[in-house]
């Protein structure tokens, strides 16, 4: 029952709330203009006993209709608009330039477009990105022994208060407070389901958490506490290599994650985490059947702690785990997230 789709009505409310639940794995049909659409599609809706809904591409073609040119149902799900992508370009290429929305015109670009699409692909704008990449290049300058206003200066900032301020809305700390310190770095994952927070060292990932999760400012106050470090925006081997990863998961290349990690939690929570990796792709399990495994059959309820404190979602599969009666339990990215990684996972297994 946890793989059927919904019913008509519900898949209905879902195309006229765009909801993202099931964008790729489900597709309506619209018989008064015989082309199928993502559920997400911005074009005006269709009414009611006008949808048919397809779990499939090749069903939406076998009943007869035609792609939409709007939302594009062929292309890859999550895949980057040409204008997101040329413009994180542009912006790995000159990482010391202030960039204004002056800069975005005099490329040929509407702002208000640009900021409608950086937001839609990765919930922020593209000047917020700039100011986000020049405070962590900042960072890295205090870190290092730089002084504050050398920092300042070498990240663009003309205050600084403003930049003090970036800094301390990044990471919870001043910049002098950095200074000679170790560091993680922290960078962007872009994924079909929505944006995701890498944080690693050169060797390897200690968090990957989805940026819309509310617990993530507590769970990097709790990951710079474990490590005894603070965390700034950059890249680092192992962020590039769970991103390829990453990559060939939700292409449906690969299952399994061989990017070294770095867990914490105490035995018995790393023990608990062993079990879901175990979990083969495509399966489920209860907590009960977790505790048992992990030899706590009385230990449920730990277990459950143990679940939801996983700080590498996806990667130790924390979403394969659902109720004793089979429903859908409380996962941190949303429960609509989980169903779709269950349903991918069972698509590709």
């Amino acid at each position: 029952m946890l793989f059927d789709l919904p019913d008509h009505d519900t898949l209905y409310r879902a195309l006229l709330d765009r909801d993202p639940a099931y964008d790729g794995h489900v597709f309506v049909g619209v018989t008064s203009t015989g082309v199928f659409c993502r559920l997400t599609c911005a074009a005006r809706k269709p009414l009611l006993e006008n949808t048919r809904f397809y779990d499939s591409v090749a069903a939406c073609f076998e009943a007869g209709f035609r792609p939409c040119l709007r939302c594009r149902p062929l292309d890859l799900v999550g895949q980057r608009e040409p204008l997101v992508s040329a413009l994180l370009r542009a912006l790995e290429d000159e990482p010391e330039r202030v960039w204004s929305e002056d800069d975005l015109v005099r490329l040929g670009h509407d702002p208000s477009t640009v900021r409608r699409a950086f937001k839609r692909h990765l919930g922020l704008t593209f000047l917020d990105m700039a100011r986000l990449r020049r405070a962590g290049r900042g960072m890295d300058r205090v870190v290092a022994g730089a002084s504050v206003i050398d920092a300042q200066h070498a990240a663009g900032y003309d205050s600084g208060s403003g930049f003090r301020d970036a800094i301390v809305r990044l990471l919870g700390e001043c910049p002098a407070d950095l200074r000679g310190r170790e560091w993680l770095k922290a960078d962007w994952i872009e994924t079909a389901i929505g944006n995701m927070l890498a944080v690693g060292d050169e060797r390897s990932i200690h968090l990957l958490e989805f940026f819309d999760r509310t617990a993530l400012p507590t769970e990097l106050k709790r990951l710079r506490t474990a490590t005894r470090s603070t965390v700034t925006f950059g890249r680092t081997p192992a962020i590039d290599a769970i991103e390829a990863e990453l990559r060939e998961y939700f292409a449906g290349t690969r299952c399994r994650f061989e990017t070294p990690l770095t867990l914490h939690g105490s035995a018995f929570t790393k023990a608990v985490w062993d079990e879901l990796v175990a979990i083969p792709p495509g399966s489920t399990r209860s907590y009960a059947d977790i505790a048992a495994a992990a030899g706590r059959h009385t230990a449920v309820r730990a277990v459950a702690r143990a679940n939801g404190a996983n700080q590498l979602a996806i990667v130790i599969p924390c979403h394969r785990v659902i109720g004793a009666d089979g429903s859908l339990t409380g996962y941190g990215g949303g429960l609509w997230r989980k169903d779709w990684l269950l349903r991918h996972e069972r698509r590709f297994a």
